[in-house]
């Protein structure tokens, strides 16, 4: 079988694919939620006399999606869109995204109430004579329930990249939800996602106004002062996000823990200052400066998996000097994990997989490119007979190597010692987000002559670590086959632990201190698996002869 790949409606500069080919609706769009938090004893120390040891348990700050082709073995604690906008109680709903199957959106929602909730649909196809918009105002025709709302996108390669929702519901709470999944069928259905969830947020208590206490990175009312600047930033044109923050500004978001990083379209000053917003890099710098790092005698390593690699330029000016830089103040091991065609030819869904993952490497400027990333490059699902060899018997598994990635996470973890394996990784933070490695997603590098960065897309992510729960918190990895507890999804990104500073009501005279270990469900095996001499990273615009295994090529 042979078919063409995609057009991009830009340069190849952007972050995401258009004109995708719809697929059918899954059958079964319900999954259970997984059980809530709970305590484990480890077994008493036997050099003291006292009560066992309590760990606390937190689940994971990020959830990955459920994968269709996989069996329920591999899809532990997973979400649908079902799950996301089911609730029966959901009054109100306003979806940011990139692609959107309005059809697809509407069918996640209680058939009892689908015509009733009040959605609006934010989308970045602001000419008029786009076949996208076009297509989204003939599906959205059908729902008069439906509003379509373009953001004014200044920069020619811009693009609303932003993956979120923001959901009102009857019993006077909301909540956010940020995410990487397009709003078609193909990335909820064989595509390795996943998201964070904010706890459900309540309204502000009458005479409480907007004082939800001082900014701080990391805590609610920093969040919402982003936040609400995030939604802000889309009304600088033209009236777009107006009536939802006339709303969500009523909320109490003093139960969120997590830093929001976002980017807008514009120039931007550089703040650095609790008390604005900056965006792109600049925002993970600023947030960054507040994020306790361990000191160990190994380099801590900072693992960027992205599903698009846009034009940095001919040299690494711009990635080491400004990117990695915003990422980390102290040397770091970077490592980008990307996968290569062959990845992409065993993937669940084949070659079509690779039409939502993007690079280039054919031009002069990108061969350079190619040449300074190499170094940097690993795989996804770190089992290639021509990458480095890696011990098989030490590889945890994340059950997703052969769902191919349109997730985005920045991680940083590092070793206790050099002779530590994934079993005694530690992680400082990690971020979700919809932002790939792109000057368009992050922003240019500073000009001192303005003061100020230019970033072109409208980007989101939280970014967590293990200090918002609790001073002494550890946060580890987990994988598939360990135990990993969450909480229902109405309450994950936020306060269902003890608070932050660690408070206990028990007696510390007959009890050992609690440990307090936040696991991160991580989408990836480890340990990672460099690229071998030969292999590049897979590249959406050059054709593929050789088979995938469902038989087909990729010809452009």
């Amino acid at each position: 079988m042979e078919f063409a790949g995609k057009r991009r409606i830009d340069d190849g500069d952007g972050d995401e694919e258009n004109n995708i080919q719809q697929w059918p609706t899954p059958q079964s769009l319900t999954h259970p939620i997984s059980p809530p938090l709970k305590k484990r004893r480890l077994p008493a120390s036997t050099a003291k006399a006292k009560s066992p040891l309590t760990v606390e348990s937190i689940g994971s700050p990020f959830q990955l999606t459920k994968i269709k082709d996989l069996p329920d073995g591999l899809n532990k604690g997973t979400y649908t869109l079902k799950d996301v906008l089911g609730d029966p109680l959901i009054s109100e709903c306003w979806e940011f995204n990139y692609l959107h199957d309005i059809d697809f959106l509407m069918s996640a929602f209680d058939e009892d109430v689908r015509s009733l909730v009040k959605v609006h649909v934010v989308h970045g196809f602001w000419k008029r004579e786009d076949p996208n918009r076009l297509a989204l105002q003939e599906s959205t025709s059908r729902f008069s329930n439906v509003t379509l709302h373009a953001a004014f996108l200044p920069e020619m390669f811009g693009t609303h990249h932003s993956k979120m929702f923001i959901l009102l519901r009857h019993d006077d709470t909301a909540q956010i939800i940020i995410h990487t999944a397009n709003l078609i069928i193909r990335d909820w259905t064989n595509m390795t996602q996943a998201a964070w969830f904010s706890p459900r947020l309540p309204l502000l208590k009458s005479g409480q106004g907007q004082d939800e206490g001082q900014p701080r990175i990391g805590n609610g009312a920093k969040f919402k002062l982003d936040f609400l600047n995030y939604l802000r930033a889309y009304d600088t044109k033209r009236p777009t996000c107006k009536d939802i923050i006339t709303k969500i500004v009523k909320y109490d978001f003093s139960s969120i823990r997590g830093s929001l990083i976002s980017s807008v379209p514009g120039r931007h000053t550089v703040t650095q200052s609790i008390s604005s917003t900056d965006f792109g890099w600049a925002a993970m710098k600023s947030a960054l400066t507040a994020v306790p790092v361990t000191k160990t005698t190994t380099k801590p390593e900072i693992a960027i998996q992205i599903s698009s690699i846009a034009t940095l330029g001919p040299t690494d000016s711009w990635l080491k000097n400004t990117f990695f830089r915003a990422l980390s103040n102290t040397p770091a091991d970077f490592k980008v994990i990307f996968p290569t065609p062959d990845e992409i030819r065993k993937s669940l869904d084949g070659y079509m997989s690779g039409g939502s993952i993007h690079t280039k490497i054919q031009s002069p400027q990108h061969a350079k490119q190619l040449q300074y990333l190499k170094p940097l490059f690993y795989h996804w699902a770190n089992d290639s007979a021509s990458g480095l060899p890696i011990d098989p018997t030490k590889v945890k598994d994340s059950g997703r190597k052969r769902a191919a990635p349109h997730i985005k996470t920045y991680i940083r973890y590092h070793r206790p010692s050099t002779e530590s394996d994934e079993t005694d990784i530690r992680i400082d933070w990690a971020l979700l987000t919809s932002a790939n490695l792109s000057k368009q997603a992050w922003g240019e590098a500073f000009s001192a002559k303005e003061n100020t960065i230019r970033v072109s897309s409208y980007e989101i992510g939280v970014l967590v670590w293990p200090g918002l729960y609790d001073e002494k918190a550890a946060m580890k990895p987990a994988f598939l086959e360990e135990t990993i507890p969450s909480p229902s999804l109405k309450n994950i990104g936020g306060a269902d632990s003890p608070d932050s500073k660690g408070k206990k009501d028990k007696d510390e005279s007959d009890h050992d201190a609690e440990v307090m270990e936040v696991t991160l469900r991580m989408p990836y095996n480890l340990p990672l698996q460099r690229y071998g001499a030969i292999e590049v990273p897979w590249v959406a615009t050059a054709s593929h002869t050789e088979p995938d295994w469902m038989g087909r090529i990729w010809q452009v």
